[in-house]
């Protein structure tokens, strides 16, 4: 029996089969960004922090809005434990980040010549915020703007601000979950659309571009991300430097995902390009056992390692691993998902942050079969005050993946 639904389609049949699924979605408003101020002022206000520092980047993007790019030049906002959001920034880049702006704050501006981490602890000052104060650093911030805020301080205790911007944005709003729905929405009916047009003889290369086609068809920018692999190349999870070209008998890993108002999605599918062999089969067969068995442990108060350790234990009674030995799984069952394809919580050992309401997970225990093959069946949950729910409905066999 050949795989249901795979190499049925031409690419351009495909394409056709797929619509535009973002009319309706609505980004994160600004009322929304200030909640997630005050929940982290709050935090900090119990927690005797007296500010924290947010880097360019997803956790600036989180609290404020603002869009803006890491880079060499100090680019930011203090937000302190009471008051308002400051901002920093060269001089010559106000003009554009006001334009970016969402959440009101001054900007304090820095020549190119000055020094913008005396300029940081300068505006510390101004807000009341003393030598003797708590500061936390974007865990996202690179060394360099550590290092310069240390060497211009004299007396600031600097931490990890982890522990706040972890606080808050492990734990998703409806709009959000709303939003990674979306994606995960678009990201499947794109995997479902590639599975349909493959063909002996396709490259990779040429999987990936018309990945790219299908994800702006359905409505984003494009792939956030893309891994393509046929054959041996599956046993290696993120991928290998050359393409491959497809055979009949190749296990197929498609691993992709896109971004809709900032939110991610991430989704991979494995199945067999014409009729799985028995050993395939099996291996396929103990991947979706392995995934569910996670699945069912991630209750509310659980531990992220209970989840991790759940599917490591069902695949032990097949006589994979043990831990993170292969053939088995070599990786961690999951990750978080939100604004970054890799935030937290983490599914893996040694984890003890309890399983709460809004956090949202990756369920995906690979399986590796050296020089063999490897098979990941990757969907994503959301837990609720009733336990988990799945985002997106597992692989339904190899020989019907999409359930059709």
């Amino acid at each position: 029996m050949t795989t249901i639904g795979v190499g049925t389609q031409t690419a351009e049949q495909a394409l056709a089969s797929l619509n535009d699924m973002t009319a309706t979605l609505t980004p994160i408003q600004p009322e929304e960004f200030l909640a997630r101020i005050a929940k982290a002022q709050s935090y900090m206000q119990a927690n005797n922090i007296d500010a924290i520092y947010l880097n360019a980047g997803t956790n600036l993007t989180y609290f404020t809005g603002m869009k803006w790019y890491a880079s060499e030049r100090m680019v930011g906002a203090i937000l302190p434990a009471t008051g308002q959001v400051q901002y920093l920034a060269p001089f010559f880049e106000i003009g554009s980040l006001n334009g970016f702006k969402v959440i009101d704050g001054p900007i304090h501006g820095w020549q190119e010549h000055q020094n913008p981490y005396a300029l940081f602890v300068e505006v510390l000052k101004q807000l009341g915020i003393t030598d003797t104060a708590t500061i936390g650093i974007d865990e996202s911030a690179q060394f360099f703007i550590f290092d310069g805020i240390n060497k211009a301080q004299t007396g600031l205790t600097l931490i990890n601000a982890q522990a706040v911007t972890a606080h808050c944005r492990m734990h998703k709003s409806a709009n959000e979950l709303a939003l990674m729905q979306a994606a995960m929405d678009m990201t499947l009916a794109v995997h479902q659309a590639t599975a349909s047009m493959l063909h002996i003889g396709i490259s990779t290369t040429e999987v990936e571009a018309f990945i790219e086609q299908a994800h702006q068809k359905v409505g984003a920018p494009g792939n956030y991300f893309c891994i393509v692999l046929f054959g041996v190349a599956t046993s290696f999870p993120h991928g290998v430097k050359d393409p491959q070209v497809l055979k009949e008998g190749d296990v197929v890993l498609i691993d992709t995902g896109c971004k809709v108002h900032d939110y991610i999605s991430d989704i991979t599918r494995t199945y067999v390009f014409g009729e799985p062999t028995t050993r395939q089969k099996q291996f396929w067969n103990n991947e979706k056992a392995a995934q569910l068995a996670a699945f069912n442990a991630a209750q509310i108060g659980a531990l992220c390692e209970a989840v991790d350790e759940a599917a490591r234990q069902y695949l032990a009674t097949q006589g994979l691993g043990p831990e993170y030995q292969t053939p088995g799984c070599p990786h961690r069952t999951g990750h978080g998902i939100g604004l970054d394809i890799h935030e937290w919580p983490y599914l893996v050992g040694g984890n003890q942050t309890p399983l709460a309401t809004g956090m949202c997970f990756s369920n995906e225990p690979m399986l590796v079969i050296p020089d063999e093959f490897g098979i990941r069946l990757e969907d994503h949950f959301y837990m609720t005050d009733q336990g988990p729910r799945w985002f997106t409905q597992p692989s339904h066999s190899i020989e019907n993946p999409f359930g059709l």
